[in-house]
């Protein structure tokens, strides 16, 4: 007999892998969660049957997300992650030597501890002495610390559920008191192909609040159209004038100071929802 995981990205479109194993399967206070081991992708991370990451792309999610800002940033040395239980975006973060303290607000420990039992390439950093981890509400741990960081990763999962709340005028609002005079957020924020009008949404409230906002562009072949966009709303830095010859080659596998440019230059069809008034 055959096992396959599907999600089913919207009421017309399914994504289907065949499963190896299954590894766990959870219901936590917030969500359903399961790890599978599929053939083509490796072992997967899914809540409530939408998949968050795979062992086999989640390095080009991860690296985009986190590389982009903190080249940007002059001196990144407190970062916040929003989210990203699963712990692939601390992990990036800490390539960086410059960062001295990361927190990771993640509201379900099951994505921290399961991840950590089945998923150790991607959640190796979570037990680093830099990396603090909140289990609880990332929206009020954000409210409740002003200007304490440099950089705010928003790693969350799409506007369902316990993310929903992350899409949200005061939220954003609410991470620029978070960060400091020259502070940066990004945020993923979806596929064009599935859900431009939320992209376009989200394009206006990064504008109103942050005197640099940018999008750029990551391909990702387990999200749903594939065509992945990220949001940055920084306060003082522009990510395209950053001097590409000064970014030092870290341990990556996609990203590179090459890509850090050419990844703003966007698709007319993705750059007309983001300027979309």
């Amino acid at each position: 007999m055959e096992l396959w995981f599907t999600e089913n990205q919207d009421e017309n479109l399914r994504f289907s892998l065949k499963v190896k194993e299954t590894l766990v399967v959870e219901k936590t206070p917030y969500q359903h969660l399961a790890i599978l081991d599929t053939y083509q992708f490796g072992k997967i991370l899914t809540l409530d049957g939408i998949l968050q990451t795979t062992e086999k792309d989640e390095f080009i999610y991860h690296e985009m997300i986190v590389h982009v800002p903190l080249f940007t940033h002059k001196n990144p040395k407190s970062v916040l992650v929003v989210g990203g239980g699963d712990g692939g975006s601390v992990r990036e973060v800490l390539k960086h030597p410059s960062v001295e303290r990361v927190v990771l607000a993640e509201i379900d420990e099951a994505v921290v501890r399961n991840s950590k039992k089945y998923l150790p390439t991607i959640s190796q950093a979570l037990d680093d002495p830099r990396v603090e981890i909140m289990i609880g509400d990332g929206i009020k741990y954000v409210n409740e610390h002003k200007n304490e960081f440099d950089v705010v990763i928003v790693d969350s999962t799409d506007p369902l559920g316990p993310a929903v709340g992350l899409f949200t005028p005061d939220f954003y609002k609410a991470v620029y008191e978070c960060l400091k005079e020259d502070g940066i957020i990004v945020a993923q924020t979806e596929s064009p192909f599935i859900y431009g009008k939320l992209i376009n949404k989200l394009s206006k409230m990064f504008k109103e609040i942050y005197p640099i906002t940018k999008a750029y562009i990551a391909t990702i072949p387990t999200y749903p159209g594939s065509l992945w966009t990220f949001t940055m709303g920084s306060k003082k830095y522009d990510p395209e004038e950053v001097d590409i010859n000064s970014i030092p080659r870290i341990d990556t596998k996609y990203y590179t100071p090459e890509i850090h440019k050419a990844a703003f230059v966007l698709p007319k069809f993705v750059k007309d929802i983001f300027d979309e008034v």
